[in-house]
Order: structure tokens, then C-alpha cells, then sequence
């Protein structure tokens, strides 16, 4: 096995010197005045390259927002979706007596070794 060679603060400092992150580039459009990133669609106005390639972004404006509950009327939930719940009746017909009888549980529980 050989011996290893000295890793110096200067050998360090070397390596890294490569890993500076730079800053993005951007560019101010000659016609809006928006930052953008070079050689991309212009998202305010759509345009590339002195061409209209997509339609402009419209800027949503949203309402104030109030704090407190809401005062808008609230509709009601109806449960119309009953004929999905077919085992519902199996289930109920069991009783308490066939919860107590089988612990409430299923018989055959996986990793306990069976249903006994």
C-alpha cells in the first residue's frame, strides 16, 4: 500500500476555484423595457425577435381579501351516492353480536399465523 500524498490548503483552494457559481443573465427588451432571459419569449407582450409568437399575459387582478368567516351563503352537501355503498348492508346485518364474536376484527390478519 502506498503512502498518500499531502493534501494541502493551496491543492484545496485550487479545486475549488472552478466551483463560483455566476449570476444569471438577463436582458432588458428593447421595446418593453422587461427583464428576460436571452434567446427567450418576451412573457409580457409575447413577443420574439420582433415577432409576435404567443398571445400576451394578462395580468389578473385579485380582489381584497377580508379576514373573518365568510358571509356568502353556504349550500348543503346531499348524500346521492348511496348506491355505491352496496356492502353497507352486509355490514350492518352483522349486528354488535358479530362484532363481539370475531373481536371486531377480520379473521385472517397478515404476520399473526392464520385465521384461528
Amino acid at each position: 500500500m502506498s503512502i498518500r500524498m499531502r493534501h494541502t490548503r493551496g491543492h484545496t483552494n485550487n479545486r475549488r476555484s472552478h466551483h463560483a457559481l455566476t449570476a444569471t443573465k438577463v436582458v432588458k427588451d428593447k421595446e418593453s423595457g422587461n427583464l428576460r432571459l436571452p434567446h427567450h419569449l418576451d412573457e409580457a407582450t409575447g413577443m420574439y425577435r420582433g415577432k409576435q409568437i404567443a398571445a400576451p399575459r394578462v395580468k389578473v387582478v385579485k380582489g381584497e381579501k377580508v379576514k373573518g368567516p365568510s358571509t356568502a351563503p353556504v349550500a348543503e352537501h346531499a348524500h346521492d351516492h348511496t348506491h355505491e355503498h352496496a356492502n353497507a348492508e352486509a355490514k350492518s346485518s352483522k349486528g354488535i353480536t358479530g362484532k363481539v364474536a370475531t373481536g371486531g376484527r377480520p379473521k385472517a390478519r397478515s404476520g399473526f399465523g392464520g385465521g384461528v
